[in-house]
């Protein structure tokens, strides 16, 4: 046997003593003390628990395995965090994992652009290099766990991702997490994600190891879920059939026929009166029976739960886990199948035989990705630790962020030069490192924000910054505030230890509690107070890149923290002293407790205190900091007398510069899931107002009034309706949120080290369009397929430093029908002075009428050209997939006979090049 099995050996009745050590080790999770101290166990591996036995098929293991569950056992099993069965040598296991771009919340990872912004490179081989990166660190940082004895949630193999739900509206908080607002490109994107994380080959789609996938994708949220956030746990869908088969479902169906998606997640709401967690039409009808799908369903988390509460589909609980699992719903994420199924059985609302055919669907998942077997016969088991935030990842995140960036427009301000002599970087996402990262994100080792790129990039250059602006009103940004640097901080002694007096810092206490009881788990000196810490591991340190401590010292919730030592003012004066917090913080200054905010908070909160100091003398303070659950972090931060306003500071610096770049627009803070907190053009998490908020448009108007030139760098997970500065500046660069080589990623655009070649993967309205009701599900007047407006940029737009043009487009046939596959092939030249990409996209438009789109793109090429280099780009286009369109009247899919106009172009509105394809009855 594998000196590395991930489970238990087969232990048959055995003595009291034996059966004691057993379960010691397996409570110390010390599984390979066990298989050394019963070597020879293992030969009744077959006979007494054949789930082990690798030569039997996964089903046939898996159905074993179940039989020997109890009712409540195995519907504990149903649910996310799966509980250890020390009786089988069944480990605990969490399902919920994320990796949307890039392994989340489980630590240190690298941090891909976030989905919108990989969707904008409209680059799918590169693509499948950042997918096959993500699950190489899944895999390894597994493993890693498994060794330390870890089965917790984001420590597993199934990811619940990608998102493909269509970005249909520019205000839903989470469009971010999309590949935007076309279902081709939603496919195209999605399917090369699916296939880097569960080991596929980029080309083929065959799997690289015919026995074990690498891990678990999941297509979520099926189906019609795009918003708004605070509605959808209640609301019901009911789009038209032509909508919902030409707009909503073509991904999902992409996903699981072509891209091999092993695992679908239902969304919270109702589709056509049915929880799309419960749902006949879409889980049984659609997704099995006609997509033939083979894998297994999850419920988003606490869905089930809608589905008796809000949604009053059934009265009880009984009743919706019943219902979840007859309609097709293997894995609850929540509790109510683990609590309720059992009694649902008792009821006689749903058989345990129905129990027993999902839970073995579950479990065959799980051997398939070799967690029942010796990790010595697991090729993706052998993935080493160093894969995990290695250089090679980290430029490659550089290299998709880079991809990703969008230039709206240029004239002739960008690039910028190195020689240029004062560069003012003003704004308010310019140097916070959350304008990277979106939602869903890992901690990135060394975040490189905007002003620190651009510092990089041009050493040469004066590069001043000053941030000017609050991000949106009434939102007092707590990195608004410069951080207490550690020359002005000395740490409080150890009793009975020498003193230090060159270290500088706080000393930092640690408790395993929230209420500083007891003895500290770790002491430290911290030399600078600036913490912020994803919800998956607290010992990962975004700001002071750091760690608050080895082997978890600190727990990944409820745990709290005592700064204690002396404050040292350089200068006499009123300063501003600031401590912001995720939840509790309090801090005292000789003695007297001048910030007092000892309670949860739903987000980083800054409490500011004005307090006189004297130069030369020492103040004893001690900040006490304590976290609840969720995201976690913490800062100590100041404002030093005679420091200008921040708004007149930003004006003043771009008044003295010879060129201003002014990094603004939002951040996840504002922008995303299920929100609590809300601000003016904001609710819930989505946006009521598609502008630049008003505190950075006002600072935005004011800097360009200085006359100095302005480049406008947009931090952003949705469309921005950035009118006035489509008129009045000369550059405007879309960044997305760009991971953790963001900055430097802008940087190289900007002083042209990178040519950009980023596309638009949603419209850009302007900012008095009238957009329809967003709770309206219908596509008309929606997305450049059925918006017939005059957008501020069209769908697919983004510009160069060079230039491409198109001729001679052809086609191998004129007259086609389904079946018959049509080669069109145009010849695109650079035509410029620089090597650069293109980023070349070929449309249908079908005969109008019965609300079909106005065009649809049907493919994109990225090519790479040099000066005066031509090439020949090649489509493929099979009218019966690729033109078809859903008829109401017919109840299926059909492809209109008729004339169809073939469009290639640089963007849905810059078209280059027409013909015509004259489509048959079959």
């Amino acid at each position: 046997m594998d000196a590395h099995h991930p489970l238990s050996p087969p232990v048959p009745p055995a003595t009291p003593a034996r059966g004691a050590l057993r379960r010691r080790l397996l409570a110390r999770g010390c599984v390979l003390a066990l298989l050394a101290a019963v070597p020879a166990l293992q030969a009744q591996a077959d006979d007494a628990r054949p789930w082990l036995d690798t030569t039997r098929s996964f089903e046939d293991r898996a159905a074993a395995l179940v039989a020997q569950m109890t009712l409540e056992e195995k519907a504990a099993q149903m649910q996310n965090d799966s509980p250890a069965i020390e009786r089988l040598g069944l480990p605990a296991y969490d399902w919920w994992n994320e990796a949307l771009h890039g392994v989340a919340r489980a630590g240190g990872a690298t941090v891909f652009p976030q989905a919108i912004g990989m969707a904008a490179s409209f680059d799918i081989p590169l693509m499948d290099q950042v997918s096959a990166a993500i699950s190489d660190e899944a895999r390894a940082k597994h493993h890693r766990f498994l060794a330390e004895g870890k089965h917790g949630r984001y420590q597993g193999l199934t990811f619940w991702s990608p998102n493909i739900n269509i970005f249909r509206d520019p205000r839903w908080g989470r469009g971010q997490e999309t590949y935007g607002e076309d279902p081709y490109l939603t496919s195209r994107m999605g399917i090369s994600f699916v296939r880097g994380l569960q080991g596929m080959d980029p080309v083929t789609g065959a799997p690289l190891d015919p026995k074990y996938r690498k891990l678990d994708a999941t297509a979520k949220h099926f189906a019609v879920h795009s918003g708004p956030e605070a509605d959808r746990h209640t609301f019901d869908v009911h789009p038209s059939r032509q909508d919902l088969y030409d707009t909503y479902l073509p991904a999902f169906e992409a996903l699981v026929k072509e891209g091999g998606v092993y695992a679908v997640m239902g969304a919270y709401n109702r589709v056509y009166g049915e929880s799309a967690s419960a749902s006949q039409f879409l889980l049984l009808d659609t997704l099995r029976r006609d997509w033939g799908f083979k894998g297994y369903v999850m419920s988003d988390c606490w869905a089930i739960v809608d589905i008796w509460k809000n949604h009053r589909i059934v009265q009880t609980p009984e009743q919706a886990a019943a219902l979840a699992v007859k309609k097709g719903t293997e894995l609850n994420c929540g509790s109510t199948y683990a609590k309720h199924l059992p009694l649902a059985v008792q009821q006689g609302l749903i058989t345990e035989a129905e129990l027993d055919d999902a839970l073995g669907r579950l479990f065959a998942a799980r051997m398939r990705l070799g967690m029942f077997d010796p990790t010595a016969q697991v090729k993706w088991a052998q993935i080493p630790y160093s894969v995990n935030q290695s250089a090679e990842h980290d430029a490659l995140a550089r290299k998709m962020a880079q991809a990703s960036i969008v230039l709206l427009k240029n004239d002739g301000v960008l690039p910028l030069s190195r020689g240029t002599g004062k560069i003012a970087v003003v704004g308010p996402t310019a140097d916070d490192t959350m304008a990277l990262l979106g939602n869903y994100y890992g901690t990135p080792a060394d975040p490189v924000t905007i002003l620190r790129g651009i510092r990089e990039a041009a050493p040469q250059a004066e590069v001043v910054y000053a941030r000017g602006a609050d991000l949106v009103e009434g939102r007092s940004d707590p990195a608004a505030t410069p951080l207490v640097e550690a020359q002005y901080l000395r740490p409080s002694p150890v009793a009975g230890a020498e003193t230090n007096t060159t270290e500088r810092g706080l000393r930092g206490e640690y408790f395993r509690n929230t209420d500083l009881s007891g003895t500290p788990t770790l002491v430290r000196v911290d030399p600078v107070i600036g913490f912020s810490w994803d919800r998956g591991s607290p010992t990962d340190n975004l700001l002071a890149r750091g760690e608050a401590g080895p082997d978890e010292a600190v727990p990944a919730d409820n745990f709290s923290i005592r700064w204690s030592g002396q404050l040292l003012p350089p200068v006499s004066g009123t300063y501003t002293l600031e401590a912001a917090a995720n939840d509790g913080v309090r801090v005292y200054l000789d003695g007297k407790r001048v910030i007092d905010h000892w309670r949860k908070a739903d987000r980083l909160e800054a409490h500011a205190a004005t307090v006189q100091l004297e130069a030369g003398r020492a103040y004893d303070i001690r900040l006490e900091y304590q976290e609840l659950e969720r995201d976690a972090g913490v800062r100590l931060a100041w404002r030093m007398p005679g420091a200008k306003p921040p708004f007149e500071e930003a004006v003043a610096a771009a008044r003295d510069a010879d060129v201003v770049v002014f990094v603004g627009g939002l951040t996840g803070d504002v922008e995303g899931e299920e929100m609590t907190v809300n601000y003016p053009g904001f609710a819930g998490g989505d946006r009521t107002d598609t502008r630049l908020p008003a505190t950075q448009q006002k600072l935005l108007e004011a800097v360009h009034a200085t006359g100095k030139p302005v480049v406008l760098v947009l931090t952003t997970g949705s469309a921005l309706a950035v009118d006035w500065a489509e008129q009045n500046l000369p550059g405007i660069v879309v960044a997305w949120y760009p991971g953790q080589r963001g900055g430097n990623a802008v940087a190289d655009v900007l002083f042209g080290d990178a040519n950009p070649a980023g596309r638009l993967p949603v419209t850009f309205y302007k900012g008095d369009e009238k957009l329809p009701a967003f709770d309206d599900y219908a596509m008309a007047g929606r997305t450049y397929r059925y918006f017939g407006g005059e957008p501020l940029y069209p769908f697919g737009h983004g510009l160069s430093y060079t230039t491409f043009d198109y001729s001679g487009l052809r086609l191998d046939r004129t007259r086609a029908s389904a079946g018959q596959p049509v080669k069109a092939t145009v010849t695109v030249r650079n035509s410029g002075k620089r090597a650069g990409d293109e980023v070349v996209q070929l449309y249908a438009r079908a005969p109008q009428g019965d609300g079909r789109p106005l065009k649809e793109l049907r493919g994109f090429q990225r090519v790479h050209l040099q000066p005066g280099e031509a090439r020949d780009v090649v489509f493929t286009l099979d009218p019966g997939k690729d033109l078809r369109h859903y008829d109401e009247q017919a109840q299926a899919y059909a492809v209109v006979p008729g004339e169809y106009e073939l469009q290639v172009g640089a963007s849905s509105a810059d078209i280059r090049a027409r013909t015509r394809l004259a489509v048959e009855q079959d």
